[in-house]
């Protein structure tokens, strides 16, 4: 009798999923090369279902199950919910709109065993809603997305996040005990930092999957900011609360806690700043090592006409500045 690989469960968050760009990513997931699979499919959309045909259509290389939320949770509950039903020893988190590569989940699997780490990601191509590829990396759209691998990570990783959640595996157990996720930051983020608190964290520098990026992604670059109020409600208020949580419930190492106290006094500091207290420039200042470019940028912003506020949050989203 051969020796049984060991399982990973694939896990699918929909929600009102446009159908011709779900049947892709489906035919893409029956077509791993990883032997051992099981694909958990969570439908979040309850007043337009999705019908379960589609996943018999396209789905026959390895068992699936379908769930469906009774209210609409939202994504971070949504793969909450996947964690923790999950079977598998190994977990990767799947989008509705992308396209994987043939070899995506076996060779993520190699990556994480061979080096023993808790959660490995990958980089990958960006296509558009038609499906042309635009860029070779998700590196050439988002400037300041750095890979980091190893150990001791979490000094920036709290704030700046480089592992995105359709592009990484993660060990089972240790994703589990991550539950519940932060529920002021993406969960993938989340389950990154948790993996980094607990050990090691790779980064694979090869694409392993079609990113599709069409203008709705919940996670692109400043998604809802289009004046001062948005952007300090975004980009500042959401960030505090999540570092405020980490704080009170995280269970980190003594360098990270430190870390954390610092950053919620920066994060403090830039949203007394915005409101008019502008003695608070010296902490946001001295903190600027946690994004240089958000200190930098908040420390003119109160002094920026409109038309000039408007043209910095356009040339961020270009991938300019």
């Amino acid at each position: 009798m051969g020796t049984v690989e060991p399982r990973v469960s694939i896990l699918l968050a929909v929600y009102h999923p446009r159908m011709d760009w779900l049947r892709l990513q489906l035919d893409s997931l029956n077509a791993q090369t990883w032997p051992n699979l099981e694909l958990l499919i969570c439908d979040d959309g309850p007043d337009e279902p999705v019908d379960e045909a589609v996943f018999r259509e396209h789905v026959t290389a390895f068992p699936w199950r379908l769930l469906r939320n009774e209210e609409n949770l939202g994504s971070n509950r949504t793969f909450e919910k996947l964690t923790l039903l999950a079977e598998g020893d190994y977990l990767c988190y799947c989008d509705q709109d992308d396209i994987w590569l043939p070899e995506k989940t076996a060779r993520l699997l190699e990556t994480l065993r061979s080096e023993k780490a808790g959660l490995v990601c990958s980089d990958m191509y960006i296509i558009d809603g038609a499906g042309k590829r635009i860029a070779d990396s998700i590196t050439k759209i988002r400037r300041h997305h750095i890979f980091r691998s190893g150990t001791g990570l979490t000094d920036t990783l709290w704030y700046s996040n480089f592992a995105s959640g359709c592009a990484l595996l993660a060990d089972a157990a240790l994703a589990k005990a991550a539950v519940p996720f932060n529920p002021h930051m993406y969960y993938d983020h989340y389950v990154t930092l948790f993996a980094a608190n607990a050990g090691r964290v790779i980064s694979l520098r090869e694409p392993l999957l079609y990113h599709r990026e069409h203008g709705g992604n919940q996670s692109s670059t400043l998604q809802g900011v289009h004046d001062r109020e948005s952007y300090y409600r975004i980009r500042v208020e959401t960030p505090l609360k999540a570092v405020c949580w980490l704080c009170e419930r995280f269970l980190a190492d003594e360098k990270l806690r430190e870390t954390l106290e610092q950053g919620k006094e920066w994060l403090e500091a830039r949203l007394a700043y915005g409101k008019g207290e502008r003695k608070r420039r010296g902490t946001i200042w001295e903190y600027r090592r946690f994004s240089p470019m958000a200190s930098l940028f908040e420390l003119l912003l109160p002094y920026m006409p409109a038309p000039l506020m408007k043209l910095s949050f356009w040339l961020s989203r270009k991938n300019l500045i």
